[in-house]
């Protein structure tokens, strides 16, 4: 049945299903984005240096490597919505304990071992909501398309990510930089509550016929079978540390950095405003990504073309000293990072087969963290050294690095490169 316009009609269960997924996306984002703003603001004047700021974030990203496969086990073997309250009661917990640690000028070393468990709540939810959602979506007769509900979830997330980065500075700078995350602790507890009370398993039967450490090393096995032993997949997962690291450091460094450039080292709702730019511009890169990536006969070249005007934003930012003209490049680089994203995961799923599908692009991730764990105290030394436009100029020529590999995945000429998987179908075997 459709409506006038070819639309399909979404029945009440499957509506529900999707008014529930919006709620999360709504809820997660706007807690996350509270302190996006103001992070690196919060652990310096915690009286961290840049390398120990960086190196904090670098343990949170340490520690989704660590957990990233073995929470991923829990969603298999326990349940989505175990994994998801799992992980907003943790990500609670442990934001009221960086709340402590900056009320007690606490030592470096427990900012390390808080960062990894921060790391750990956020793996509970990766890939946990998004399987949720398609499982109950199919069991509820859903017969619409994925890429709408997605949408809007995209639409949703940005409008979080604007309003919470706002808040977050507006806030700290009425009160102090300790209060964002607070909130944030709040709203995590409400997302749990309401998680509890909506979520039900819907379409999935827990896998419960391995042992957990067996079934931790299938998937690793898995992982590397159809990701590091397939060329055209290896080079670009081989890539991610590149990108990916420099990217967490960039956005966490721009904070202070646009702050020093702005020339008051206290208006943190500028830093704030900042961070909401940012987020409008990936979301629209979000939303543009399809239409640019048509553009082009090969999707390499959307990736490899971005990953350039991303170097290229990221140099100049490092170069220039006029605050307008910062927020200029802040949003061209937020806009093509966004824009390479969709592609680069669109061309990844066209060259893997569906069962090992979420295996390999948590893999994936699993490199790009790897990056932030190296990448991000480096180039914070670097702005201790040398301030932060240098480290940014380092940043570009790190990234820079990856551009090679992904090159090498071209040359493999994979047919997903021009998305001709089986007739070019979208989303490759199945």
């Amino acid at each position: 049945m459709r409506r006038a316009g070819g639309e399909r009609t979404v029945n009440p269960a499957a509506r529900r299903v999707q008014r529930i997924y919006l709620v999360l996306m709504l809820g997660n984002t706007l807690a996350a984005s509270f302190i996006w703003g103001i992070n690196t603001l919060f652990l310096l004047d915690a009286g961290l240096t840049n390398f120990e700021a960086f190196a904090a974030n670098a343990f949170f990203t340490a520690g989704m490597v660590l957990f990233e496969i073995p929470t991923g086990v829990v969603a298999d073997t326990v349940g989505r919505r175990a994994s998801y309250l799992l992980g907003t009661i943790t990500l609670s917990v442990t934001t009221a304990l960086y709340w402590l640690l900056w009320l007690w000028a606490a030592p470096f070393v427990w900012w390390a071992v808080v960062s990894v468990l921060l790391g750990l709540g956020f793996t509970f939810f990766s890939g946990a909501v998004e399987a949720w959602l398609v499982d109950a979506l199919t069991v509820s007769g859903y017969t619409g398309s994925l890429e709408a509900v997605f949408g809007r979830g995209l639409v949703v997330t940005g409008i979080a990510m604007f309003a919470g980065s706002v808040l977050g500075g507006a806030i700290a700078q009425g009160t102090d930089l300790g209060v964002p995350f607070l909130l944030r602790a709040g709203v995590l507890v409400l997302m749990f509550v309401f998680a509890f009370l909506a979520m039900r398993d819907l379409g999935f039967s827990p896998d419960r016929s391995l042992r957990p450490l067996a079934a931790t090393r299938n998937v690793l096995r898995q992982s590397i079978d159809h990701g590091l032993r397939k060329r055209s997949v290896r080079y670009v997962i081989l890539s991610a540390p590149f990108a990916g690291g420099v990217g967490i450091y960039a956005f966490y460094a721009l904070q202070p950095y646009l702050l020093e450039l702005y020339g008051d080292p206290s208006a943190y709702s500028v830093a704030g405003l900042a961070a909401a730019v940012l987020s409008l511009a990936q979301v629209l890169g979000g939303v543009l990504a399809p239409r640019i990536r048509s553009v082009f006969h090969r999707r390499t070249t959307t990736v490899i073309g971005a990953s350039l005007i991303s170097i290229a934003s990221l140099v100049l930012l490092g170069l220039n000293a006029v605050f307008w003209l910062a927020i200029v490049l802040l949003v061209v680089w937020g806009f093509v990072f966004a824009v390479a994203g969709p592609v680069r995961q669109a061309y990844l799923n066209d060259m893997i087969p569906s069962k090992q599908r979420a295996t390999v692009i948590s893999f994936d991730s699993l490199f790009g963290s790897l990056g932030g764990v190296v990448v991000q105290p480096a180039l914070g030394r670097a702005a201790d050294l040398g301030g932060y436009g240098a480290s940014l100029v380092i940043g570009g020529a790190v990234e820079l690095l990856g551009i090679p590999l992904l090159l090498a995945s071209r040359r493999q000429r994979d047919p997903a490169d021009t998305n001709e998987v089986h007739g070019g179908s979208v989303g490759g075997p199945r």
